[in-house]
């Protein structure tokens, strides 16, 4: 009988050793495309070739035509949080289901986020470029006292928690706007979108990218920041209008920004790369050696539990 098969799309590290022990281990067939995402029509070929029981990808798009190319497809995977590189409506039409890893790197974005503002408060890179530049000058600096900080928080998953929580730990006061309920523990102040805004030395984005929420930073909720303020986008990129912020660094309406992503990534806007105040990390806020790992071998397994016929353990459509 033949061996079930895991397609993996891609893959954002040098082997997928971690991933044949897992997969192959339980006795089911491991193929995989290039390490780097292909375009959506190369992604459906190769589900046409290799016939898979389970699609397992990091950044590849696997639309609807890749979901229909496979009669014996059981499982669609994302190893990472996000979405929206799925067809998820197409799983869920085919009773596929859809999982991911959403807890992963819970305390590497919220670090991330920490190391943006951090930089930011005190200076870091712009002292950095004034000294290799040969200027010394010390008494140029106009830096911030971290603990007087206004810290808001947009979306209270996980990550939002582990950010507010380490911002609480260094006393700053943290704002929180979300959908969901809080916590009961929650030290965090609930506020509606625009006071948020309008009331944050910096504003972290932790939502995910959906149609509603797709340049939810626009023009006119930027101007509502804070004068002078920052924003840290660790989420996807278009949920921040990209030209918008650029004119928001250009006219010092915003102070800088901290972008680990970018709508148009691996590309960046020529306007923001004029903006020496906009930061930038090649959408590595989730990585380090620990979370690659268990991302990785998470992601290998839950596609392992669901070709077993066993629950999801992150479901994210639904099966009714």
């Amino acid at each position: 009988m033949t061996q079930p098969t895991v397609l993996i799309t891609d893959y954002a590290w040098p082997d997928l050793a971690i991933e044949r022990e897992v997969i192959e281990g339980a006795g089911l067939r491991l193929m995989a495309g290039s390490p780097d995402p292909a375009p959506a029509d190369r992604i459906a070929e190769l589900v046409r070739e290799h016939q898979p029981a389970s699609i397992l990808t990091c950044w590849a798009r696997v639309d609807a035509v890749a979901v229909n190319a496979s009669k014996n497809l059981r499982h669609v995977g994302r190893i990472g949080v996000g979405l929206d590189n799925i067809d998820v409506v197409a799983c869920t039409a085919r009773a596929v289901p859809v999982t991911n890893v959403p807890d992963y790197c819970v305390e590497e974005v919220s670090d991330h986020v920490l190391a943006f503002t951090l930089a930011w408060a005190r200076g870091i890179v712009s002292f950095d470029r004034d000294v290799r530049a040969g200027r010394w000058q010390p008494a140029s600096a106009q830096l911030r006292r971290v603990a007087d900080l206004t810290i808001g928080v947009l979306g209270y998953g996980p990550i939002g928690q582990a950010t507010a929580r380490k911002f609480a730990a260094l006393g700053c006061k943290v704002l929180v706007h979300t959908r969901g309920e809080l916590p009961s523990t929650c030290g965090a102040e609930p506020v509606a979108l625009d006071a948020l805004l309008s009331a944050s030395d910096v504003v972290a984005l932790h939502i995910p990218l959906t149609p509603q929420t797709r340049h939810l930073i626009d023009a006119a909720r930027l101007a509502r920041m804070k004068r002078g303020a920052l924003l840290v986008n660790v989420s996807r990129g278009g949920i921040v209008d990209s030209a918008a912020l650029a004119q928001a660094l250009a006219s010092h309406h915003l102070s800088a920004a901290g972008l680990d992503v970018l709508d148009s990534e691996p590309q960046v806007p020529p306007a923001l790369l004029a903006q020496p105040t906009a930061l930038f990390t090649p959408h590595v806020a989730f990585s380090s050696t620990a979370s690659l790992a268990e991302l990785r071998r998470r992601a290998a397994e839950e596609a392992v539990r669901v070709l077993a016929g066993q629950g999801a353990h992150h479901l994210c459509n639904p099966m009714d």
